[in-house]
Order: structure tokens, then C-alpha cells, then sequence
């Protein structure tokens, strides 16, 4: 007996398949309506971002109806414009640590100011601006511009030390100074340059003097160290090497002085070994 083929079954099987083929809709791309973008700017040594939503003008009028006078704006789209600093910096006039923050705007034809808040949150979930959360606010100007149809985040007039973040959209740019000591910056890299250094060639004079047995290679590494980072272990790594070396004379100075600069050095965690060490080779040439 011949079984029936019910055509039911292959269209729902066939559907079945196309469906499975089919990625999810969850995944379809289309243009957005305030597309994400990023701007970000070198100054000295410091590094400045800002993370935002582009709207688009779209035949609208923006400002005192679109974007109101005298309330609280995300500056952008979407979620909060977030401004992010590598160093701390002077936002206008104000001092602000290192860190990522909220920009705030306050529209107003008597003139702009510019907030920044440590709730990077806000206007997501209807999160409401909270002005104890500033940790600046600053008076911003303006400058009637062409048209521009998008909002952009513009960073201008950028030199060593300092730069000017601009907002423009529609035919306005607010804007407002960042400055940096980049000096001071630029002093701690080299300091931390000159540590991490030391470091490297403390490692490599025990290194060479208790394994390699290279003595005078190690000496040459102990006394770098000494010139990048004269601190306590040091001079403690040169006396060793020293020590080693049968220059016992040589090696008690260098140890003295190891043991002059742990007494202010909290952790300094070779107490008792330099202290033996000045006791042994007391009376050694």
C-alpha cells in the first residue's frame, strides 16, 4: 500500500529551513538616526576623548526649540556625551582630575556654560542631571558658523599644552579652553623612566654576579642603577656585586650608604642583611 505524501508537510519543512537560514532581525544593520562617533586629541603627553551621538539637523530648528534655553542638556544624542581625560587638566577655568565625565550644556541666551558631571549614566533610563555631581562648570562662548547639518565635536587650536573643544551644529560653536602641564607630565614620565631603568639593571647585576659570575658586567649594570635611581637597594645591589668582587673596602661604603638611605625607607627589607654585612666586612680589604 502507497503511503500519501501530504504537500502540507514539505511547505512547512521548506519554511522551516528558509526560517533557520534567516539571521535574526536583531542583527539587521540600518543606518542610525545620531550615528556614534569619537574624536580624540594629543596634547603634550596627555591624551583627550570624546564619545558622542551625532544628530542631524533634519530642517529643524535646533537651538531655543529643539534644544531649549535654560535646561539641562546631554550635549549630543542618545546617551550622555562622555569626555574622557589621560591627565588631569584645567576645563576652562576649573581643575579636574583625570577621569571620564558627562558634558552637561546649559543653553541660555545670556550665554552657554558647560558642566562637567561624574555620572556618565545620565539621561539613560531617565536618569535625571544632578548638579552635585559637577565636578566643573564654566562659562562657554559662542560663535555664529556655516551650516553644518550634523553635531560635531571639534578639537582646535591645539599646542603642547593646551586645546579648545568645540561643539558645532546648525550655526553655532560653542567652545571652551583645556589646558595641561604637560611639563609636570612630561617630568614624572622621565622620572618613572629613570626608576624603571634602575630597576632593570639592578635585576641584571644580581643576575650576572650570583649566576652569570660575570663580575665586571654586573658592576657596570650596579653602577647604572646607582646613576638612574640612587635609592637604598641601589647602592645595596652595588655592594654585593662588590663584595664578590673581593673589594670589600669599596663594597662597606657602598653599603654604609644603603644603609644611611633605608633608615628613612620604610620598606626597607634588607635591614638585617646590610647591617650584618657592615659587621663582616669590617676589618676586609
Amino acid at each position: 500500500m502507497k503511503t500519501m505524501k501530504n504537500p502540507l508537510f514539505g511547505w512547512m519543512a521548506s519554511a522551516l529551513m528558509t526560517l533557520a537560514a534567516t539571521p535574526a532581525l536583531a542583527q539587521l544593520q540600518l543606518p542610525a538616526p545620531s550615528p556614534a562617533a569619537k574624536v580624540s586629541q594629543a596634547v603634550g603627553v596627555s591624551e583627550i576623548s570624546v564619545e558622542y551621538s551625532s544628530p542631524g539637523v533634519k530642517g529643524r530648528k535646533v537651538w531655543g526649540e529643539l534644544v531649549p534655553n535654560d535646561k539641562p542638556w546631554r550635549s549630543g544624542a542618545n546617551s550622555a556625551t562622555k569626555i574622557t581625560f589621560s591627565h588631569p587638566v584645567t576645563f576652562g577655568d576649573k581643575a579636574v582630575p583625570a577621569g571620564s565625565y558627562a558634558i552637561v550644556s546649559l543653553p541660555s541666551q545670556k550665554g552657554w556654560k558647560v558642566m562637567l558631571n561624574t555620572d556618565l549614566g545620565l539621561w539613560r533610563g531617565g536618569a535625571p542631571y544632578d548638579a552635585s555631581k559637577d565636578v566643573a562648570s564654566v562659562n562657554a562662548t559662542t560663535t555664529e558658523i556655516p551650516a553644518r547639518e550634523r553635531l560635531t565635536y571639534l578639537f582646535t587650536d591645539t599646542t603642547d599644552t593646551s586645546t579648545r573643544l568645540d561643539l558645532e551644529w546648525e550655526k553655532l560653536r560653542v567652545s571652551v579652553p583645556i589646558t595641561v602641564d604637560t611639563a609636570a607630565f612630561a617630568k614624572a614620565n622621565i622620572e618613572q623612566a629613570d626608576k624603571d631603568a634602575a630597576s632593570m639593571h639592578t635585576s641584571a647585576a644580581s643576575y650576572l654576579a650570583t649566576t652569570a659570575k660575570d663580575y665586571a658586567a654586573a658592576l657596570k649594570h650596579a653602577d647604572a642603577a646607582v646613576a638612574a635611581n640612587p635609592t637604598w637597594y641601589a647602592h645595596w645591589t652595588r655592594a654585593s656585586v662588590l663584595s664578590q668582587m673581593g673589594k670589600y673596602a669599596e663594597a662597606r661604603k657602598a653599603a654604609q650608604t644603603a644603609w644611611d638611605l633605608g633608615q628613612k625607607d620604610k620598606n626597607f627589607f634588607y635591614r638585617d642583611q646590610v647591617s650584618k654585612a657592615l659587621a663582616d666586612w669590617k676589618n676586609k680589604k
